[in-house]
């Protein structure tokens, strides 16, 4: 399914969304991050894959890779640490932290009673625990009833402690509020609500260096046109998009690229926001093989970025999903092999649904001469889900990858 969205317009970035997101929040959250032992050194690669392009009809795909950004996995490791140097340096004003001296862990004593707590699907939980360790805290995650064992698992070993319940991911997010307010821990959450968005305005701020090293790649600087003329974004509750669409929207303004959001047919929530003009909840299961992207409500924060910036919202099945992963494993195309898991090939499937339909490519303004930029959003985060989907582990991909860069 697809919508346009018809409050979408062409125009100078809007002060009152500055005064919340910025490039110079942006940068200085990359700052930060440089020196946080969790991340690998460096930018993601982007890279160009030549042979997809043309078998979709375009003149351009180039993909930002975040399945290497870290250990973690996933972009996700962008959002948690910064969100949590900040909520620390609100918390104790009075003690004057050194933000980079609190990446670096040089409180640990300081803050060992200081507990956080968020509900997730798996890779902000990861992020949030291994941030919570390097910096000293302790952490609770909530995890719902259709996140793995193995991604359990992946999140206790960074010392969190795991609370199960029995419903899905939005029912972990009231749980989560609940455990917090009678513990009196903070609920460090990618999903605003009433009364609670600085936290969830700092875990998107952080993902704008995801943009910040596009533009630094494509050697672009600030008045030179966009390199591309479509920007695909998973959707979930909104945070990612929102963070790169603010990014994209400040440097180009009027002239920014068409930003099409993706997300599952059965967690719909942005979808159903366009069409209401008003953030939304999802009309399906929310139950879907896309677990990052299993999100029943909109954030009402990322809402403000999205509804006057995404010329289009689409949804897209399992299978297309499943498709996408296939694809950018490379055996098909001989392009570079890249890692994508569910979630993270979701903006890829996106593309080629609306190239396989003339009448949606046209809405879309998609044809021949577009350059199109995707993002992966994570790797194999559940090494067992991606072998059994993509038919081949991932070890065996980064292999073939490796070969493929030998050349």
């Amino acid at each position: 399914m697809l919508t346009k969205n018809t409050r979408a317009r062409l125009a100078a970035y809007p002060i009152e969304l500055k005064d919340i997101m910025s490039v110079e929040q942006a940068e200085r959250s990359r700052g930060w991050l440089s020196h946080w032992d969790q991340l690998n050194p460096g930018p993601t690669p982007l890279r160009d894959l030549p042979k997809l392009a043309a078998s979709l009809g375009v003149t351009q795909l180039s993909v930002k890779d975040e399945s290497v950004r870290s250990p973690l996995g996933s972009f996700k490791a962008l959002g948690a640490p910064i969100a949590l140097v900040r909520l620390i340096l609100r918390s104790y004003p009075e003690r004057n932290f050194d933000p980079l001296a609190l990446i670096e862990g040089k409180y640990l004593d300081l803050l060992k009673d200081f507990t956080v707590i968020s509900a997730t699907d798996g890779n902000h939980g990861r992020a949030l625990a291994s941030a919570a360790r390097s910096f000293g805290c302790q952490c609770v995650i909530v995890l719902h009833a259709n996140v793995s064992q193995e991604r359990e698992a992946a999140i206790a070993a960074y010392g969190a402690t795991i609370v199960r319940i029995a419903g899905n991911y939005d029912e972990s997010v009231v749980e989560a509020a609940r455990l917090a307010a009678a513990n009196h821990w903070t609920v460090v959450s990618d999903t605003s609500y009433e009364g609670y968005q600085d936290i969830p305005r700092d875990v998107m701020q952080g993902y704008g260096a995801i943009a910040a090293e596009i533009m630094m790649q494509a050697n672009v600087a600030q008045g030179e046109p966009c390199p591309y003329t479509h920007v695909f974004l998973q959707g979930g509750v909104g945070g990612l998009a929102a963070g790169i669409v603010s990014y994209f929207w400040e440097c180009f303004g009027a002239n920014r690229p068409k930003f099409i959001v993706v997300e599952p047919v059965q967690a719909d929530c942005l979808y159903q926001s366009a069409l209401l003009g008003r953030p939304a909840n999802a009309t399906g299961s929310v139950d879907s093989v896309m677990a990052g992207l299993a999100c029943g409500e909109t954030s009402p924060l990322a809402w403000r970025f999205l509804e006057d910036s995404v010329d289009v919202f689409m949804t897209i099945s399992d299978d297309d999903a499943v498709t996408a992963m296939h694809q950018l494993a490379g055996k098909q195309t001989g392009d570079l092999p890249v890692v994508a898991g569910e979630s993270g090939a979701a903006g890829l499937a996106g593309l080629a649904v609306l190239r396989a339909n003339a009448s949606l490519s046209e809405d879309s303004g998609l044809d021949a001469t577009s350059r199109v930029l995707v993002i992966n959003t994570e790797g194999a985060t559940a090494p067992s889900v991606y072998q059994q989907l993509v038919g081949e582990s991932h070890e065996s991909v980064l292999a073939r990858q490796s070969a493929w860069l030998a050349l």
